[in-house]
């Protein structure tokens, strides 16, 4: 099974991209995490924030796999510690489905989106920069799947 980082935006520092690569190669074959990009869309000709997002959803939604369980990244959304984003994990990999984990764009995701979801998760009620998401997300999976293989990443 793959987790599928869908974020909006692209042309992440370079910090970005090597701290979610280094989660990438951690993570095990049955468990990898791939990342899929969505072009922002351009904030020009006075556009609304909903115009945006609506864009935005109709680029997400035609990259979404048709039969992956969809989790939207959303502040308001379910938080979970560790140890419980590791028995949920324990689920999803027990699902045999993959993951799409969805970051939207500056001005979140659009309704939409957030209702074609099976779950909103939050990892925290503070506002994050968007690579610092990819990142944290993808350290959180390696952390989850540590937690379930006994690893001593964890520690209590």
């Amino acid at each position: 099974m793959e987790f599928i980082v869908t974020a909006v935006g692209t042309r992440m520092p370079n910090w970005v991209d090597e701290a979610f690569a280094e989660y990438q190669k951690r993570m095990p074959r049955e468990a990898r995490i791939k990342l899929l990009e969505i072009k922002p869309e351009k904030r020009d000709g006075g556009k609304t924030a909903q115009q945006v997002m609506a864009t935005e959803a109709e680029r997400i939604a035609g990259a979404l796999p048709k039969s992956a369980l969809c989790i939207a990244l959303d502040e308001h959304g379910k938080q979970f510690t560790s140890q419980a984003l590791a028995q949920e994990m324990q689920k999803w990999l027990g699902g045999g489905r993959d993951v799409s984990l969805i970051i939207g764009g500056a001005d979140g995701l659009a309704p939409d989106i957030k209702a074609r979801a099976d779950l909103l998760w939050s990892l925290s009620p503070l506002t994050l920069p968007h690579g610092m998401v990819r990142v944290l997300l993808a350290e959180q999976l390696y952390r989850a799947h540590s937690i379930l293989q006994g690893h001593p990443y964890h520690r209590e």
